[in-house]
C-alpha cells in the first residue's frame, strides 16, 4: 500500500473514530483531536519506518514501539502525550478498524476458505489463550497491588 492510501485510510479512521469518541463517551471531538492527531501521526511514522528500513519487520511493531516510548516517564513531551492521547476512547478506536476487518475479511473470503478447517482452529487457540492468559496477568497484578 502506497503511503497516501496509508494516510488517508489513517485520517478516514481519525474522523469516524472522534465521531465514535462524541456518540459514545461524549468527548468534545476539538478535545479529542489533538490526541488523535498524535495517534496519527505515530502511526504514519510506523509506516514509513516499515518502508524504509530494511527487513520485513510489520508497521504495527513500530508503531507500538514508538508508542511505547513516547509515553515512558522521562521522555520529553511524555506527559503531554499521554494527557492528549487520555482524550481518545478505546472503543471510538476500534469501531472502524473491525469495521475495516470485516470488510477485508468479506472481500477476501475465497481465500479465507481455501485454508480449510485449520484456520478455524488456530483462531480458537489464539483467541483463548489471549483471553487465559490476560485474566492470569490481571489476576497476579491485581493480587500484588491488594486489590484482591
Amino acid at each position: 500500500m502506497k503511503f497516501k492510501n496509508a494516510l488517508i485510510v489513517l485520517l478516514i479512521t481519525a474522523f469516524v473514530s472522534l465521531v465514535g469518541n462524541f456518540v459514545g463517551p461524549k468527548i468534545n471531538p476539538l478535545t479529542a483531536l489533538p490526541g488523535m492527531l498524535i495517534l496519527v501521526g505515530i502511526a504514519a511514522v510506523g509506516i514509513v519506518l516499515s518502508k524504509v528500513i530494511p527487513g520485513k519487520i510489520p508497521a504495527v511493531a513500530y508503531i507500538v514501539t514508538i508508542a511505547a516510548i513516547m509515553t515512558i516517564p522521562g521522555v520529553p513531551f511524555s506527559k503531554e502525550v499521554y494527557e492528549y492521547t487520555a482524550k481518545v476512547n478505546f472503543l471510538a478506536l476500534c469501531t472502524p478498524i473491525l469495521a475495516y476487518a470485516g470488510i477485508y475479511t468479506g472481500k477476501n473470503l475465497s481465500s479465507l476458505k481455501n485454508t480449510g478447517w485449520r484456520i478455524f482452529v488456530l483462531a480458537v487457540a489464539v483467541m483463548l489463550g489471549t483471553y487465559i492468559f490476560s485474566a492470569l496477568i490481571a489476576h497476579f497484578i491485581l493480587k500484588i497491588i491488594g486489590q484482591i
